[in-house]
This record gives C-alpha cells, structure tokens and sequence, in this order.
C-alpha cells in the first residue's frame, strides 16, 4: 500500500460528515489560549468517536475574538471558541447537529455536490 493511500485509511478520509477548523493566533488570542482550545477539541472528538475531521491553523484571517472556529459543510464561523467552550460545541454541533447561535458571527455553507 502506498503512503498515500495508507494516511487515508489511518485518518477514515471519506467518512467524515463535518470538518472543524480552529485558530491558534497569535493574533486573535495568545498562543497558549489557541493551543488549550485545540488539544480540548482533539480530545473531545477522540472521546466520542465523532465522525469530524479536524485541522488546526495559526490563521483563519479574522484576528478579533478568537480562537476563531468555523464547522463545514456548514460553514459556522464562530468567536471565543476557548477551551471552556469546546466540550459544548461538540455535544451540540458536531454530534447534534445543532449550531450554538449566540456564538456564531458569520456563515458560509458550501454548496454539496457541486
């Protein structure tokens, strides 16, 4: 098997339903802040066995209220996704399907199928 084709089996690429990106900063919130969130999030998808992939990146270009978190194929942006918050946006969203409206400030669904 080509390494390729064995990180797609290792990672279940293909059976995903939602991908949660998250900020870092260092502009929208201190290092340490983005770095608590995300281990928050990698852990809280491991313990439910959740079918989300999830990346971390050091900018999702909006440097105010971070960490910054946007869910697609929704495309949910939301604000202050802090390591408090992330057990929750789990539960709701990522497992129920349900966005936690008063943190959402933006949306951008892309359009399945195209």
């Amino acid at each position: 098997m080509d390494p390729l084709e064995t990180a797609v089996k290792k990672h279940g690429i293909g059976a995903y339903r939602r991908h949660v990106l998250i900020c870092t900063g260092p502009k929208c919130c201190s290092d340490a802040e983005g770095l608590a969130a995300w281990e928050t999030l990698k852990a809280a998808l491991k313990d439910t066995g959740n079918a989300c992939f999830r990346t971390k990146v050091g900018c999702l270009r909006v440097c105010a209220e971070g960490p910054i978190a946007v869910v697609y194929p929704e495309g949910t942006w939301y604000r202050n996704m802090t390591a408090e918050r992330i057990p929750q946006l789990v539960a709701e969203h990522l497992q129920q399907g349900q966005p936690i409206e008063e943190w959402v400030f933006a949306r951008n669904p892309l359009p399945l199928g195209s």
